[in-house]
């Protein structure tokens, strides 16, 4: 009876260790159809392209100061900049962290030659008219300003967005920069990519960085973008 008690307990611990790892590879399988999370993550954790996204922006942190211009919040921007003038835009009224209310597709109330930098962290994907927010936001910033741009590739449906202003685009790294060279000098453009096919099959159900080996994370295949980040100076 002893023994066969301590051999339980054994057995018990053996499983709570292992149980994250088989519970992954459980989720990871080919023939499942329902994701873990509709939320990207952000119910579990932190997700898995916003780790990407802050890399890059920490990677680059030094090109955002003077007046800087975020999108919804400033979040990033007070998490990486130096000592910058924090401006947040929002398209609609009701925002209580917005500083204005303007358009980046239509350009009303967007101010030119304005800003230092401007960070876009997954915006283009809910505007219709890309090519017309390239150029308006090219005519707001500085002379030698900065926009710091990041996409998706590969994602899931934003629900959220999708039900408000519209979800409508994907990109690839070669798609994103040309369409940046249509308004800025291709010279001062430069894009870098993140994801795997490991990240990509972990992003899409909705598996948190919580929840996985971020070492894995850390290789770049570029045939599976999951994040696609640009900076493009005027």
């Amino acid at each position: 009876m002893q023994l066969s008690f301590h051999k339980q307990i054994i057995k018990l611990l053996r499983y709570l260790l292992y149980a994250p790892l088989n519970w992954l590879r459980y989720l990871l399988r080919m023939d499942s159809t329902v994701p873990v999370s509709r939320l990207f993550g952000f119910d579990r954790g932190t997700s898995i392209d916003r780790y990407y996204i802050e890399q890059f922006l920490k990677k680059h942190a030094a090109r955002i100061h003077g007046d800087v211009l975020e999108i919804a919040e400033n979040t990033y921007t007070m998490r990486y900049g130096t000592n910058p003038v924090s401006h947040v835009l929002h398209a609609v009224e009701g925002n209580p962290n917005a500083t204005f209310v303007g358009n980046l597709e239509t350009g009303e109330n967007i101010p030119q030659n304005a800003y230092d930098c401007m960070i876009l962290t997954q915006t283009l994907p809910f505007i219709y008219d890309t090519r017309a927010v390239i150029r308006n936001c090219y005519q707001a910033l500085k002379k030698g300003g900065t926009i710091l741009i990041t996409v998706p590739c590969i994602s899931q449906i934003s629900r959220y967005d999708m039900d408000r202003w519209g979800d409508y685009w994907r990109f690839t790294d070669m798609g994103l920069r040309r369409l940046f060279e249509e308004t800025f000098d291709p010279k001062k453009i430069s894009t870098e990519i993140f994801g795997n096919v490991y990240a990509a099959k972990a992003f899409l159900y909705g598996v948190a960085c919580e929840d996985v080996n971020l070492k894995l994370l850390q290789p770049v295949d570029p045939d599976y973008q999951l994040i696609i980040c640009l900076i493009a100076e005027k």
